[in-house]
């Protein structure tokens, strides 16, 4: 269910059986020669409509842009400050827990949005711990799933890539969306990159970012990800992740 597809009765109708809410949330950046900019706001998206649809849960829009600075080096990436990040997100809280949603599930597709996002979850706690919070706020839970971290997903990303997964720009989440996006997939898709794998190294500005980096991957092959791969990825956590999403719903 897509809350952006809803019109506002539907959403009140589901507030009746459900107060939790999957929010897609990842990033603008550069993924390499061979992966799309959208791919971190890409791969959670694919992921929270299935989970969506198979278990009749409410999707919030994508927050598609994330903490990226040191991706400015290439050209198309956007960045949110992590205190603009963090602002953002407890928007969002605030106004949805309004209506009467009280589990926010940011199922999340970008390593360096986490930080931001377990800060926004200590701002709006820290709001109801000081009593500032509007007297009508229902007991908030909020949680980040990053898609990546099932074993499951950790299986298949070992089976096929290995060591050649890398850290930016990896094997798997081109794979997902080359899955999810075949048509575009077969534009930008290449059979060689080089070096093969990418150097690893720290991260720091946009700048050093470029010199470390040159094509943008870290770690990573990518000209490995294929669309049936892909498919694969995205059955196990669509799997995976509704299982921890149900969890969630149902703790204290």
């Amino acid at each position: 269910m897509k809350l952006q597809m809803c019109a506002w009765p539907e959403v009140d109708a589901y507030l009746k059986e459900s107060t939790g809410i999957i929010i897609p949330v990842g990033s603008t950046e550069q993924h390499g020669p061979t992966g799309f900019i959208g791919t971190d706001a890409l791969c959670p998206e694919l992921l929270a409509f299935e989970i969506g649809e198979r278990l009749g849960v409410m999707v919030a829009p994508t927050i598609s842009i994330g903490m990226a600075q040191h991706h400015l080096g290439f050209s198309g990436s956007i960045t949110l400050r992590p205190t603009t990040l963090i602002a953002v997100v407890c928007d969002i809280i605030n106004s949805l827990t309004r209506h009467g949603f009280d589990r926010f599930f940011f199922l999340n597709g970008h390593g360096g949005n986490i930080a931001s996002l377990n800060a926004a979850f200590s701002e709006i706690y820290a709001e109801s711990s000081l009593g500032t919070a509007g007297a009508n706020r229902p007991a908030v839970r909020c949680h980040v799933e990053n898609w990546w971290n099932g074993e499951a997903i950790k299986g298949i990303s070992e089976k096929y890539f290995a060591e050649a997964e890398g850290s930016h720009a990896t094997a798997s989440e081109v794979a997902l969306t080359y899955y999810g996006y075949p048509e575009d997939a077969a534009r930008i898709r290449q059979d060689r990159l080089s070096p093969r794998i990418a150097p690893e190294g720290p991260i720091y500005d946009a700048d050093d970012y470029r010199r470390r980096f040159p094509d943008g991957r870290i770690g990573s092959d990518p000209t490995l990800a294929t669309a049936e791969i892909g498919a694969e990825l995205f059955e196990a956590s669509v799997t995976g992740i509704g299982k921890k999403y149900h969890q969630f719903l149902v703790g204290e």
